[in-house]
């Protein structure tokens, strides 16, 4: 079996291979999972923050609760199927309203990541480490952020009172809790879910094509794992 040598990187604790740390300084490293990062965030906002971003992309659209489904069978043969459609359409809406405003949070987070940080990142074992790690960073002060947001914007098409005549139908027929009948929440996490989702995608693109970024630094940083 061929040895592998090992390095300490300077500051930082970590122990990664020799040949690797001697060509990736810690500054690269750091710009690299930056851009990336940068990357993910600002083609993830373009994507989903404008019309069909969410309604249009089949990845992310924001479908009813699991447990609404056989309510809204029922609904649609009983001729609301109409109802249902603007729900659907409205969550969606409401999603897309949303996430323009994650923007300042995620270019924080950016700026704010370490170096001991982004060196683990570069080395993370799977295609989802920024991402993963992003989400940690960002998503409870983004839910904070989103929630007035989706507020607002099913006011504005009353969303709220479309949810819950169908959520109270279900309800009634015993096909769903009441912890799904908080359209806001519902719609606030999925439409994060749906964030990250997209972020993750052009993690991944970037990982297993570093080259084709046409980022020098993106391609001297990723294009070595």
């Amino acid at each position: 079996m061929k040895r592998r040598d090992f390095t300490l990187v300077a500051g930082s604790g970590l122990l990664m291979p020799s040949a690797f740390a001697a060509a990736l300084s810690e500054t690269d490293a750091a710009s690299g999972i930056r851009a990336a990062l940068e990357r993910g965030a600002e083609s993830a906002v373009a994507l989903l923050g404008k019309n069909d971003g969410f309604m249009g992309n089949p990845l992310v659209r924001i479908e009813l609760p699991e447990r609404l489904k056989s309510a809204v069978k029922l609904l649609k043969a009983t001729g609301q199927g109409k109802k249902v459609d603007e729900l659907l359409l409205a969550m969606n809406r409401a999603a897309e309203a949303a996430v323009p405003a994650a923007k300042p949070l995620l270019v924080k987070a950016v700026r704010d990541i370490s170096v001991e940080d982004a060196l683990k990142l570069v080395r993370g074992g799977n295609d989802k480490a920024v991402t993963d790690f992003f989400a940690g960073k960002t998503r409870e002060p983004l839910s904070a952020k989103f929630l007035p947001i989706v507020t607002q914007a099913t006011e504005k098409v009353a969303l709220a009172d479309k949810y819950n005549a169908v959520a109270g139908k279900a309800a009634g027929m015993g096909l769903m809790k009441g912890e799904d009948a908080n359209i806001q929440q519902y719609v606030t996490a999925r439409a994060l879910d749906g964030l990250f989702l997209m972020i993750g995608e052009e993690e991944k693109k970037i990982r297993q094509d570093p080259i084709g970024t046409g980022s020098a630094l993106l391609k001297k940083v990723f294009g070595k794992l």
